[in-house]
Formats: C-alpha cells, sequence, structure tokens
C-alpha cells in the first residue's frame, strides 16, 4: 500500500513514511482503527531502522492520527480538525473520489418487472459462464443500433467493465509483459495491469486529442503486448476521439498487430448529444484486435456489478475458459435486471444525460465562483472534470479535504508514475446542492493551502438548466 516509498536517511525517510500513512489515511485506503503492524515489524518488512519507524509514529501521534496503548500496539483514527468549525459539526462526507451517479430511478421499477422471469431460473443451475441469452441479446442490439453489427456469440457478461479487463489479461497477458496505456487514464484500470504483473507503458496525452504518433513510436519501440485505452469521453480529460481519429488509430494497431482494450463504460453519457450520432465504435475500425469492454456502473446504477465483452467469437471463447479461474458466472437476477432495463434503453439512458448535464453545469458554475483561478475544459460527456490548478498542490489539497468531509482522488493515482500534482480530478456525480458545498469546502481547504484566499468571480457562469 506504500508503494514506492523508500528510505532517505532518518529524517526524510520518518518524514517520507509518515506522510505515506497519512495519505493512505485521509484517502480512505487504512479505516479508522486499523491496527498497524508493530515498529520491529514494519522495520524489518521495509528494510529500515525501528527508530526511522518509531519517528514516523511519533510525528503521527503528534497529528493525531494515530494512537497507541501499551500491549495492544498502535492503531490509525482522524483527529477532530480545526477546519470542522467553519462548517456544522456533524457534516455529511461528500465523495469527489468516486465517479459514479446514484441509481436511476427505473432500476427500482425492473426489480420488481423481473420476478416472474426469476421464478423461472430457480429450477435451474444458474451458472451460466457466457451469460443469460436474453441480455446478451439485448448488448449485441445495443452496439449494432450505434453501427457495430454483433451477434449474441459475440458477447460475454462480466461482473463489471474493471472484471472484464482483468479477464483479458489473464487470457491475453504473461508476467512481465508491456501494457501500452494513456497518460493519465483510469487509475482502477493501472491497478488491474498491475495485479496481472504487466508493465504499464504510458503514451502521455498532449494539451488537445490524443498523441497518436507517440501510440505508434511506443508500439514500435516497446513492443507492448497488449493496449488499454479510453476513446469516448477519456477518464479523467474527457476527451473524445473522433472517427478520422480512430481510423488513424485501428490502422496502427493493424500494423503493430497489437490487441487492444477499448473501455467504454462511459459511451452512453454522450451529454451533447446522440450516442448513436457519435463516432462508430473503435470495433468498426478494426474487428479482428478491438476487445470493447463496458458496464452499466455509469449509465445505470454500479450495485448491479454487471458489464460485458464484445469481441470475436474465438476471444470471447478464450475469455470465458479462463473465466473458470475467478468465478463461474455473474448474478442472474441483476442479468435479468438489466435485460429488462436495455429492452427499451433510450428513455431512461436520456434521463441519464439530462440529469449529468444539469450537475455539469451546476459544478462549471460553482468552480468559477469559488474557485476562479482552477481551469478546465467542460467535456462534451462522461462524469467530471480534469482540472488545472495554479499551482502543484493537488495532493495537498486531496488530504487536507479529509478534515472538511470531502474524499477526492489525488491525481497521480491516474499516472503510471505518479505527478501530475497541478490537477484534480472532480466528478459532477452527487447532487446539485452537495457538488456546490464540496466546491465550497474544497475552496477553503485550497485557501489553507496556498496561504491565500483568492478571490471570487462570477464571469463565465453557464445559466443553470
Amino acid at each position: 500500500m506504500l508503494g514506492e516509498w523508500r528510505d532517505q536517511g532518518n529524517k526524510a525517510g520518518s518524514a517520507g513514511l509518515a506522510a505515506g500513512i497519512r495519505l493512505l489515511l485521509f484517502d480512505g485506503q487504512l479505516a479508522p482503527g486499523t491496527t498497524l503492524p508493530a515498529e520491529r515489524e514494519l522495520a524489518a518488512t521495509l528494510g529500515v531502522s525501528r527508530t526511522l519507524v518509531a519517528s514516523a509514529w511519533d510525528q503521527l501521534r503528534e497529528e493525531g492520527l494515530i494512537v497507541s496503548r501499551r500491549g495492544s500496539g498502535s492503531r490509525t483514527t482522524l483527529p477532530a480538525s480545526p477546519a470542522n468549525e467553519l462548517f456544522p459539526e456533524r457534516f455529511q462526507p461528500l465523495d469527489l473520489a468516486t465517479a459514479a451517479p446514484g441509481a436511476l430511478p427505473g432500476v427500482g421499477l425492473a426489480v420488481d418487472a423481473v420476478r416472474g422471469a426469476f421464478a423461472l431460473e430457480l429450477s435451474r443451475h444458474g451458472y451460466l459462464g457466457y451469460g443469460i441469452d436474453i441480455l446478451r441479446e439485448r448488448l449485441a442490439q445495443r452496439f449494432t443500433a450505434r453501427g457495430l453489427p454483433t451477434t449474441p456469440d459475440q458477447i460475454l457478461v462480466t461482473n463489471g467493465a474493471h472484471h472484464a479487463l482483468a479477464l483479458v489479461l489473464r487470457a491475453m497477458t504473461n508476467p512481465g509483459d508491456r501494457v501500452l496505456v494513456e497518460q493519465p487514464t483510469y487509475n482502477n484500470a493501472l491497478e488491474a495491469i498491475r495485479s496481472a504483473y504487466a508493465m504499464p507503458v504510458p503514451v502521455p496525452m498532449p494539451e488537445e486529442g490524443w498523441d497518436l504518433e507517440g501510440v505508434e513510436v511506443v508500439l514500435r519501440q516497446a513492443a507492448p503486448r497488449m493496449a488499454y485505452l479510453i476513446v469516448d469521453f477519456q477518464n479523467p480529460t474527457g476527451r473524445r476521439l473522433d472517427s478520422e481519429g480512430r481510423e488513424r488509430l485501428a490502422a496502427i494497431l493493424r500494423r503493430a498487430r497489437t490487441p487492444t482494450v477499448v473501455d467504454e463504460t462511459l459511451v452512453e453519457l454522450d451529454l451533447d448529444g446522440d450516442p448513436l450520432d457519435g463516432p462508430p465504435p473503435m470495433a468498426c475500425f478494426e474487428q479482428d484486435l478491438v476487445i470493447t469492454v463496458g458496464s452499466a456502473s455509469k449509465s445505470h446504477w454500479g450495485g448491479l456489478r454487471l458489464g460485458w465483452v464484445r469481441a470475436t467469437e474465438e476471444v470471447i471463447g478464450r475469455l470465458a475458459a479462463s473465466r473458470r479461474a475467478f468465478d463461474l458466472g455473474s448474478p442472474v437476477f441483476e442479468q435479468l435486471v438489466l435485460a429488462h432495463l436495455y429492452a427499451d434503453p433510450e428513455p431512461m439512458l436520456r434521463e441519464r444525460r439530462a440529469e449529468m448535464a444539469a450537475n455539469r453545469t451546476v459544478l462549471v458554475n460553482a468552480l468559477a465562483e469559488y474557485c476562479p483561478d482552477w481551469s478546465f475544459d467542460v467535456p462534451r460527456g462522461g462524469l467530471s472534470l480534469w482540472c488545472e490548478l495554479p499551482a502543484p498542490i493537488g495532493t495537498r489539497i486531496a488530504v487536507a479535504a479529509q478534515s472538511v468531509g470531502v474524499r477526492v482522488a489525488p491525481a497521480s493515482r491516474f499516472s503510471v508514475h505518479g505527478g501530475l500534482d497541478r490537477r484534480l480530478r472532480l466528478p459532477y456525480t452527487l447532487p446539485a446542492q452537495s457538488l456546490v458545498e464540496a466546491v465550497r469546502r474544497l475552496a477553503t481547504v485550497a485557501a489553507g493551502v496556498t496561504g491565500s484566499p483568492g478571490t471570487l468571480g462570477s464571469d463565465g457562469l453557464i445559466p443553470v438548466a
């Protein structure tokens, strides 16, 4: 969990260790009340002196982040912060680290609607490695409607898009293989690649669009076994690759013969248009090499925990065989619910897009008022803004924001080698009032970090729909 922390001498090393524990705690990776390793044990594991660990523990005790009791060891805690005096004593925590909205109202209705179909399934064994037929048929129909003719045999239902990526990595890479990724990119995808003992190889995103020439150079020089790309409302930048760019990218992949996972988790969230009128799916330009993964988590609800893979029948067969080492299929009831939602998907998807477009406007306006020196491009779709800060203070803001009840993911998580400290990803998935309150708290935190309160402004506000 401490990542690439290294001992840099007693003084720097103890401060670095304390900072690593502090970030894990404030980022929610170490829950309050977690028992920490004994000083001697941790020192041996890290290959440092016990004095260094003891010094780090002393710093954290002074900050009120750990408490120790003789005979019981040390455990993590969260202190009462003076910053809380600026807000109600028991303010509700606001999560800007997770870019996922709550469930659409129609999800609950779908649960009631499929009870009869579920009763019919109870007499069967329920182990469906490829997914239930009706859901595979409807997902295939959706791909076809978007311009990519697809049969149910080209669909594998998974436990989310993240699970889908893990399956592809297991089936198509070996330990030590390289995987080309954009930088920045989806942080959990990087974790999946590393968990497969593969090495992510980044191609930096330029100021605008994609560096397709850079992709070609990396494919030629690093010879990655696979690539992972998000060409629809890229997470976290929000960019979308146009049809001409997709055609060029497909030609590059074809020349290198590189299998590529294209993550379409956000494709249905075209907030300024109709997904059916958008650029064709990447697989339209390269059927054999492109493996498309998608999910209902952003469009409908993450709690369904369902996603899918769209690929050639041969690849789907390989993935289904490899899957047996992970699980034996996705939950049947949730699949029936999603199949019902995809019987006529557009009405609910239009509702989701309208909701997120309104939230995007609220967040843009709140940032203009409370954080006027933060800059960003307003994306045409997706779920977040990729903000540029006036100074490299992103990680300090992410850590300090915990004290005012706001969770923000440090931008370093979206990078292969860390950094990006002038950036923050801010999702607009919370209710409008919560978004404004979260930005207000972040502005207070940023002022504390920079030592300057800044100025409030209203130029360039977008009218709230």
